[in-house]
């Protein structure tokens, strides 16, 4: 379920990107604000909502819905997380034993004659 509900919310947040890039910049209809002509009101004309809109708002909603459902889906008691369980300590490996090879002697050697 989680699983499903997740693709699905992935395949919206696609969705929902896309629709917001697709849509037409409001940088034109500040020039009405300052003289540009072209409308009568202080901030742009109002305009209908088009297709684009509605798809984002409804894109947006459907984000919402998944990103809560996910949420409490993963928090519900009974579900397996590592956070609740704690960390579990390792178990000490035995390291095999180290050969007994030569013991280095500690004593110096005798010099050789003839060097100074």
């Amino acid at each position: 379920m989680i699983t499903l509900l997740t693709i699905f919310h992935v395949i919206v947040c696609i969705f929902l990107i896309l629709v917001v890039l697709l849509q037409q910049g409001k940088g034109a209809d500040w020039a009405g604000a300052f003289g540009g002509g072209g409308s009568q009101t202080a901030f742009g004309a109002r305009s209908t909502a088009t297709v684009l809109s509605k798809a984002t708002t409804a894109a947006a909603i459907l984000f919402m819905i998944t990103s809560l459902a996910l949420t409490i889906l993963i928090s519900r008691p009974g579900g397996s997380s590592v956070i609740r369980e704690g960390a579990k300590p390792q178990q000490q490996q035995q390291q095999p034993a180290q050969p007994q090879g030569q013991q280095p002697q500690s004593t110096p050697a005798a010099p050789t004659p003839g060097k100074k």
